[in-house]
């Protein structure tokens, strides 16, 4: 019996199994999309500062960023922050640093050289994030690639494959090449024809030949594209001397077991993680470290806000430096402090406004990086990427700069589910140490041989932060976002990656900081209308 599928849904059922690469290519092969657009220019229209003032909350990127264009306009300008450097989230560590967790502050142990760094805080940039890589090329901040893909890096999961690891493009080509064999046989039973004529079954009979690398009868025998078997199972020159031989299929109950199709095997196809991506040469706190060359303004870290209070004439703030206590006034106040930490200092903020503070969940996310003193990797041939398991370190990065160096940082536990955050947090930093190395083994039988040292950062315990990305639900973004985007009592206005539909990324910061400057410029607009 023969099913209708129209081409929405053929399309909808390729994104489910094949993800929105798949889609993108079914599409165009029925004819359904053209290419890519074009972004519009930047624009960023300034206020004119007149010498008012400005004080600065928190020393997070969006306030870098407002306070070099509220200067350039002529605003008087103040940075507070409360913690021993700027920057925010945005932490690089490297030999030395202070890694400020509550009840274990420690320094970074890795040995000192330029290429051993560890983005504790973002790692990538993405091409479309305009206002980032407009303030990294205005500000001489250099870039180079970042490989956020590496399809030669490992999937390993308990759950199959008797727990052994799996080369991705292995996973990805079999995945693929079972799907688009089932699509042919659906449609040479006719499942197509009531929804595409005879061209379109044409034009799909090739997309599936391409996609799954099908034969010429529509049958699945294995292909290139997931890698020949390594030289440790054949002779060095397989491939090249003499033929080369490919590994094994794959048992497709065993991939559909496998959780990596669910989101890890598109992971590289979502919004933010397309190539190309970027990353900072040297380490991500460049970005930071151009801000503070390029800014005039006092920026005074060690500066912990205690009093906040928004007046109809100005903002009065006070803070503790050095065991003192210090007062500023200033005409507005930006403010990127954490919602959940400035929500807990005295203030005199309206009911309605606290609770919108409240409504703002804190992220919960760890990171652990380790030195090793051999790159045994690039031994498999991963230069860059990601490897995922089903262990609580969830991912394994490998640095994209350095190749063939003597050492170089993995990133041994990117951890997204809070859970697997929460349990390396309540662990002591040993102990994650330990416990990371253990998982990782399973990845990388060698690594522990060749661990050296170690720095762990839970965002949810380090000083001045006490989390990290926030977590919006529908019901409070729809409630208070707008809210507390507009300006309180004309004076106060809040930014921040928090401030953004991108939070945990720099580009929410900048983008709520344009927002903030814009929302300025219309209340010391204001006035003059009035006067006029």
């Amino acid at each position: 019996m023969s099913v209708s599928l129209t081409r929405r849904a053929f399309l909808e059922r390729l994104g489910a199994a094949g993800g929105s690469a798949a889609v993108l290519q079914g599409a165009v092969a029925l004819g359904l999309t053209p290419g890519a657009a074009n972004a519009d220019a930047l624009s960023r229209p300034m206020p004119v500062g007149d010498g008012r003032s400005v004080v600065l909350l928190g020393g997070g990127l969006s306030s870098l960023m407002a306070c070099l264009e509220l200067e350039r306009a002529g605003f008087q300008c103040t940075i507070l922050e409360a913690s021993h450097r700027l920057g925010g989230r945005n932490l690089t560590l490297r030999s030395g640093d202070l890694i400020d967790e509550m009840g274990f502050p420690r320094r970074c142990e890795f040995d000192d050289e330029p290429h051993l760094y560890f983005n504790a805080g973002p790692a990538r940039i993405p091409a479309h994030h305009r206002l980032l890589l407009h303030y990294c090329k205005t500000l001489g901040v250099e870039l180079e690639p970042f490989v956020n893909v590496d399809y030669n890096a490992w999937t390993q999961d308990d759950a199959a494959f008797g727990g052994e690891r799996v080369r991705q493009r292995h996973f990805v080509t079999e995945a693929r090449g079972f799907l688009a064999e089932l699509a042919g046989k659906l449609s040479r039973e006719g499942a197509l024809d009531e929804a595409l004529d005879a061209d379109d079954v044409e034009r799909f009979m090739g997309f599936l030949r391409s996609y799954g690398d099908l034969d010429s009868n529509l049958v699945y025998r294995g292909s290139p594209r997931g890698g020949h078997l390594q030289p440790g199972n054949l002779s060095p020159t397989a491939g090249m001397l003499e033929p080369g031989q490919l590994p094994p299929g794959l048992d497709f109950s065993e991939i559909l077991k496998s959780d990596f199709w669910r989101y890890k095997m598109h992971f590289g196809e979502s919004e933010d993680q397309a190539a190309p991506l970027m990353q900072p040469r040297g380490g991500m706190d460049a970005i930071v470290h151009a801000f503070e060359r390029n800014i005039t303004s006092p920026m005074v870290t060690h500066a912990v806000v205690q009093r906040i209070r928004v007046l109809d004439d100005g903002v009065d703030v006070v803070y503790q430096r050095d065991g003192a206590h210090h007062r500023l006034r200033a005409d507005y106040c930006l403010n990127c402090i954490p919602a959940h930490l400035l929500a807990g200092i005295d203030h005199n903020f309206p009911p309605r406004y606290t609770e919108a503070l409240n409504s703002i969940g804190r992220g919960k996310l760890f990171k652990l990086g380790i030195q090793m003193n051999q790159r045994f990797w690039e031994d498999e041939g991963i230069y860059g990427g990601i490897s995922w398991t089903s262990q609580p370190i969830e991912q394994v990065w490998y640095p994209p700069h350095g190749a063939h160096l003597p050492s170089g940082i993995v990133l041994a536990a990117y951890t997204f589910d809070p859970a697997h955050a929460e349990l390396f947090a309540r662990m002591p930093p040993e102990q994650r140490y330990a416990s990371a190395l253990s998982q990782l083994e399973k990845l990388h039988p060698q690594a522990k041989q060749h661990a050296h040292t170690f720095v762990s950062v839970p965002w949810q315990r380090m000083n001045f932060n006490m989390g990290c990305t926030a977590k919006w639900s529908d019901t409070a973004r729809s409630r208070h976002f707008p809210y507390l985007q507009r300006p309180l009592r004309g004076r106060h206005l809040l930014m921040g990656d928090q401030m953004s539909y991108h939070p945990g990324w720099q580009e929410g910061a900048f983008s709520s900081a344009h927002h903030a400057i814009q929302q300025l410029q219309s209340q010391v607009a204001a006035p003059r209308v009035a006067a006029r």
